[in-house]
Parts: structure tokens; sequence; C-alpha cells
């Protein structure tokens, strides 16, 4: 027969007729041809209208839409994660911002700071006659992770709707535009204009560029959840490791007698970040709706801590799994983040002469050529937790599918009590290696915090609205931005005040993180099943993938030949398009880390 309708080409479910029928475009007037297609055949239907780019050609009304984006037959779900890692290597560079503190806090002295110490916060943010002090700017950590927290939470329902392209496009359009409107506050020496722009603005990028690719991998692999989420944000992690050197040498190349180079490398940085998570949105595919795993079938012995049903982002808040998870994600987080934040002073506090060969000299009685030399050792011990970070996101991720996410929590809270009780002693005996590997184990724990819980949400709430449910869940770490490095330093300067010597400055935080460390190893305990009154029906999940999947890849479970596995060459050359730089960024971190012994 022959219908009038706007062209398309795919195939389509009937669902009265209980089989697929190829759809052909022939000049605007579409012949439609119905056929049985035997379900099951792993990816030999014939479909000689598919478009061999991986999407539905003609779908949608523009190219960011979400139906253009389901991928069709050919299509190799090891192409996702890098294009996840594309997004999550840019927007990572959050955690290493603090490389341009120092820089900026003589832009206008240039060669020696142009202090003003008597200014109020208030005027800072206007004066174009003083420079900025690092704790002002400093400030921006906050704007990230608020930012970063709230915007999730707001938008990640409309994530869901619209797709991860879409978001991920907005998200460079945020994140690279929050980058040049900061040049524009640094040109002018505007530090509203630098909050605004970097701060809230690159904020809300952080945000939906952090959760874009969550739901898409958690259902691209769902024989795979953790090792899937823990593949792109690893990349958050690892994004610092390439920025920060990649800072430095641009700032170092564009330095001038009249400028420090740093908002030049915001525009160039903005620039080649704005390429690269345009290739990563663009490369986004979803599967069709019913699709699953070739040869893949969900496991016959139920798992009463994996849900098979969903539940809508309307409830999840409304259960007490999502605020056991919560806590769960802040309570681990604030004890790592607030060791992240004083990584550096407490390393050179602790041991002092020791990392330079005086066993003997605390930390008050070096001069200010060693400061300056364990000063640099500890940045590089900085660098090596983030390497310890990265690596535990892919690590204890990926294990979370053998161990189950509850008992990889309880893992990380034992050991964490257990490594936080043992860091005075370790640093009473002066070990470093012990000291180092400990606080080690403990970040990559955190970073393994992050990576799992998407795919501990997908066991408790299904697969459905996981990508929001996550985005509203990352509120707690928003929170956790502000607990951890309150805790840790405002208790530093207590014990300061108190006259406790540097080398034990830290003990009683360390005794205090345990104690956090404990509630969230009791949250982590009481954590059940999802009551069946939260399920979605299976009328009501039907109904929902109808109108939010293309109406051309509706039907019974199977493959349709989508998603097969192996590293083909185009899989290959993007994998290294991705893994090039962050194997440079690695071989930095490791350069720096090896000064500490």
């Amino acid at each position: 027969m022959r219908v009038a309708v706007p062209a398309r080409s795919g195939i389509a479910w009937d669902s009265r007729m209980g089989l697929f029928h190829c759809v052909a475009e022939d000049d605007g007037i579409e012949d439609v041809k119905k056929r049985p297609i035997q379900h099951g055949l792993q990816g030999k239907i014939a479909m000689t209208t598919i478009s061999s780019a991986g999407s539905i050609p003609g779908a949608g009304t523009g190219f960011l839409d979400k139906e253009r984006t389901i991928a069709t037959a050919g299509f190799n779900r090891w192409l996702v994660p890098p294009a996840a890692l594309c997004i999550h290597l840019c927007i990572g560079m959050a955690y290493g911002f603090s490389v341009f503190w120092l820089p900026l806090s003589r832009a206008i002295g240039v060669t020696a700071p142009k202090a003003c110490p008597d200014m109020t916060l208030v005027q800072e943010l206007f004066t174009t006659t003083c420079d900025w002090k690092v704790a002002s700017m400093g400030w921006m950590y906050t704007l990230f992770f608020v930012l970063l927290g709230v915007s999730a939470a707001i938008w990640g329902g409309w994530l869901e709707r619209v797709g991860p392209r879409k978001a991920g496009f907005v998200s460079a359009l945020c994140w690279c535009g929050g980058l040049v409107l900061g040049a524009i506050g640094i040109i002018t020496h505007q530090l509203w204009l630098l909050w605004l722009g970097s701060g809230v603005i690159g904020g809300i990028g952080l945000g939906l560029g952090y959760i874009s690719p969550v739901s898409t991998l958690v259902k691209w692999f769902p024989d795979r959840r953790g090792m899937a989420t823990g593949m792109a944000i690893m990349g958050f992690g690892g994004g610092a490791m390439i920025g920060a050197p990649l800072a430095n040498l641009l700032m170092n190349y564009f330095k001038s007698p009249t400028s420090v180079g740093a908002w030049e490398t915001f525009i160039a940085m903005g620039a080649i970040y704005f390429v690269f998570m345009m290739i990563g949105a663009f490369r986004y595919r979803i599967p069709p709706a019913g699709w699953r795993p070739e040869g893949w079938t969900p496991p016959t012995k139920a798992n009463a801590m994996i849900s098979q049903n969903h539940v809508h982002l309307k409830d999840a808040h409304k259960t007490p799994q999502f605020w056991l998870i919560w806590w769960v994600l802040c309570l681990n987080v604030s004890a790592g983040i607030g060791v992240i934040g004083m990584a550096s002073p407490m390393l050179q506090e602790i041991f002092a002469g020791k990392l330079i060969g005086l066993p003997d000299v605390g930390f008050n009685q070096l001069d200010a050529a060693q400061k300056a030399t364990i000063a640099g050792i500890a940045a590089g011990f900085a660098g090596l937790l983030s390497l310890f970070n990265i690596g535990g996101r892919f690590f204890w991720a990926s294990l979370s599918d053998k161990m189950g996410r509850k008992n990889t929590y309880y893992t990380f809270f034992i050991l964490g009590i257990v490594l936080y009780a043992l860091a005075p002693t370790f640093a009473a005996m002066g070990s470093k290696l012990l000291f180092v590997l400990g606080f080690g184990i403990i970040l990559s724990m955190y970073g393994g915090g992050f990576a799992t819980v998407p795919a501990y949400l997908a066991d408790m709430f299904g697969t459905q609205f996981v990508g929001a449910i996550h985005g509203r869940l990352l509120t707690a770490w928003s929170t956790a931005g502000i607990i951890g490095p309150v805790v840790v330093n405002y208790i530093r300067e207590f014990q300061l005040a108190a006259g406790v010597p540097r080398d034990q400055l830290y003990n009683t935080t360390m005794y205090i993180l345990c104690a956090m460390l404990i509630a969230g190893l009791i949250c982590n305990y009481l954590i059940k099943p999802v009551d069946k009154k939260w399920h979605m029906s299976d009328a009501e999940v039907a109904k929902l993938q109808a109108a939010t999947a293309s109406a051309g890849q509706s039907g019974p479970s199977g493959s349709y030949g989508i998603g097969f596995g192996g590293l083909d060459a185009k899989t290959a050359l993007f994998w290294a398009f991705v893994g090039i730089p962050l194997a440079w960024g690695v071989w930095k971190t490791l350069e720096s880390a090896v000064k500490i012994f």
C-alpha cells in the first residue's frame, strides 16, 4: 500500500499483527511492505534502508532530537563510553582550576601582586586596581560543585525527555561559554564576571555534562552497569590530570610583560573543550526500547537487591531508599573531599623536613626555600591522590558488578574506617609509604563511590528514570562539598589555636571522619529493596517508552543486530582519541608524584 506520510526509514513493530515491517522511503511517499521478521535472529534482520551511521535517518525534526540518536543495526555499544569520556574529561577540569589561582592573584601587578589587604569581598568583586585574593577565587570550587548538584537535580528530568545528545550540547555551550565569559572577566578584571561565567554558567554545564551519559550507559550495559558508569565517571576524575598541566603549558606560552596568560588560556581551553564535547555529544546513541545485548538474558535467579521494575521520578524521592543512598554518598564524599582539599598542606605539616632528608626538622623550622621545595613535593602527592581517585572509579565500579553495590559500599566504609583510624599511627611512624598508600586507597574509594552510585540507583529504582534520579541524588555531593572542607579546615584552625604541634594537627580530624563513615555504614545497612507500591505498572512503562522512544524501534526484547561487542577499527580509533590525552595526564602525574619518595 502507498500512503502520503512524512518520509521515514527503519523497522516498526505492529502490535496488532505481531510482526516487524520494513519502511522504505520513496520521494516523500512511503512504500510500506509488511512481512514477518522472526524474533531472535541476533542481528541478521534485513534492513536495507537503515543508515550506516547508526541512527535512524529522518527521525525527529532536528539534529539534536532524541529520536535522531536511536541506534540501528551495526552500531557498536563500545562507542558510547568514549563519547562520555569526551565530555567528562573536559568538565573534569573543574578539579584542576586551582592552577589559575596564583597567576590570577597577580593579574594586575603581573610580576608582583598588587595587594589591597583591607578590601572587603564586595569591593573585591568590582575593583580594577587591586589584585584578587586566592581565597576569594577559591569560592569558584563552591560554585562549581553546588551548581553541579543543583542543575543536575533541576534538569535531570528534562535530560531523560530530550536525550543525552541535547544535554551534552547544552553542557558544552555552558561549560565552554562560561570559560569565554570568565576570560572577559579576567580582561576587565571583574571578579563577579569570573564567578558568573566560569562558576555559575560553567557549573550548570558541569551538572548537565556529568549526568548526560549515565542513563544511556546503564541501558547499553545492563550486564555490566557498574563497569559502564565507572568508565565514564572515571573521566571526570581524570579531567584535572590533563587540564592542569595543559593550562600551565598554555599560560607559559601566552604570558607577556602585560599579561599572566590566564585569559588567553581560558579562550584556548574553551575552544579545545568545545570541539571535544561536541564530538562526544554527537557520538551518543541510545538503544531502542526492548533492546538487550546479543546473547544476554536477565539472570534467572532473582536478586532482591536488583529490581526488575521501575520507579517513577516523581516517586523516587518519596522512598526511604533514596534518602539512605543520599546519605551513603554524602558521608562517603564528605570524608574524601575534605582530604582532597587539604592534601598538600597535610603532607607538608605532618612530614615537613622528612620530605627533604631532614628527619628532625619540623615545619616551622624550615626556611622559605625549603618550604617551597616541600610544597612542590606535596603537589605530587595531590596528583597521586587524583590518580587513585580515577583508578578507583573504574576498579570499584567494575568490582561492584561481581560483589553487588551494597557489599561494595560496606567495603568502602569498613576499610575507610580502618585506614582513617590508622593514619595518625602511620604519621607517628614517619612512614611516607604507608601514609600515601593509605590515603591513596581512601581516595580510590571516594572515586569509587561516585562511579558505583548510578548502578546502585538502577538496581533500586530501575533504568527508566535513573539519569534524573541520579541528578537529584547529586545534591548530596553539593552538601558534602560544604561539610567535608568545613570539618577538616575548621578543626585544623581550632587545633592550631590550641597549640597542637603541626605534625599532630589532623589526628582528631581523622577520628571524626571515622565517625562519619560509621554513620554511612549504618545507612548502607538499612537499605532494602523498594516497596512494590512504588513500582510502575507494565502499562505505565509501555506508555512512557512509546512516548519517548522512536515509533520505529519498539517491540519485543532483542538485540536487533545492535550493540555487538569487539574492538573494531572505528571503536579502537575512538578509544585512542580519548585514551592518548588521558595517558599523557597519567604520565605527568607520575612524573610529579615520584618526588615524594
